[in-house]
């Protein structure tokens, strides 16, 4: 059992959850920056509500991305680059697959219960699945598929800044304003390097009747769909500050240091060598997710 466990954290890609997560814990510190400003938080409140949001995200990436494995397999068994992913290869059942999602999808749900103080979180932790699972499907349909993951990503720290704010959220939406436009960044980036990534299966997806921006456009309109995301991504996190005003001067220089990040990922990739698609999907991804994180807190705890 703790072999098929660890296989399915290997399938799913669980390191991978650093995408997500940092982003995430970014919206707690800015919501709990702010509730700390009508008076002191209480250490055990803070201690719950991470608690609340690290098990939450867990659980909601690891369904999903089982789930997307699952509904994937006959996908990823035709095509070179992903026939030797677990279901395919025969490694992993359907079965044990759906299980473990089964079970992740108990955990975020009971998560938001046990740990998170507002009702909000469960009454939306359904709905918050269903968009997580629809991606799925979404390239059989349309070439936005990119723009869906986004916005599952994006779910993250809107969802953060929920689990912390929902009591004064249901009373004043525009309280949610400084998570919308922290999500919003977070979605173009995903689509942005997703649409990269996409580019290394453009014949595989031609023959299975996919969809996806490499597809329509081409590698090299795609490529340059994704600069354009990624430009807008940077602008959303420059205009942060005019909503959210306690981040300064140490966040902005911060921002400066992920724009070069970003323009350095675009120089990795040309539309024909794709070779380190890998290099600039993984290495400088995570570097830009925990970077993003880091900068923030600490422009918000010491600047």
């Amino acid at each position: 059992m703790l072999n098929r466990l660890k296989q399915i954290l290997e399938m799913i890609r669980f390191s991978h959850t650093l995408f997500a997560l940092p982003p995430a814990m970014l919206a707690a510190v800015m919501a709990w920056t702010r509730s700390g400003e009508s008076g002191p938080l209480e250490t055990r409140r803070v201690v719950q509500e991470l608690v609340g949001i690290l098990l939450c995200m867990v659980a909601a990436r690891s369904a999903a991305m089982a789930f997307n494995r699952i509904a994937d397999r006959r996908i990823d068994a035709e095509n070179p680059r992903t026939e030797m992913r677990h279901i395919p290869a025969g490694r992993l059942s359907v079965f044990s697959v759906a299980l473990f999602t089964i079970a992740c999808c108990v955990a975020f749900v009971a998560a938001t219960c046990l740990f998170l103080p507002n009702r909000l979180p469960l009454m939306l932790s359904v709905p918050v699945l269903l968009v997580l699972f629809l991606y799925s499907y979404t390239k059989r349909f349309t070439a936005l598929a990119h723009f869906w993951l986004g916005l599952s990503l994006m779910l993250a720290p809107v969802c953060a800044w929920i689990a912390i704010r929902g009591q004064v959220v249901m009373t004043d939406v525009t309280d949610l304003l400084p998570a919308v436009v922290l999500g919003g960044a977070i979605m173009l980036w995903v689509a942005g390097f997703d649409m990269i990534y996409a580019c290394q299966d453009v014949a595989v997806d031609i023959k299975a009747g996919l969809h996806s921006i490499p597809v329509r456009l081409g590698v090299a309109g795609a490529l340059r769909l994704a600069a354009v995301c990624h430009l807008a991504m940077i602008a959303l996190l420059a205009v942060l500050p005019l909503v959210y005003p306690p981040l300064s001067w140490i966040y902005g220089a911060g921002i400066a240091a992920i724009a070069a990040l970003l323009i350095y990922e675009h120089a990795l990739v040309r539309p024909d060598d794709l070779t380190r698609v890998n290099t600039a999907f993984f290495n400088v991804n995570a570097i830009v997710s925990i970077g993003l994180f880091v900068i923030g807190s600490v422009d918000l705890f010491f600047g």
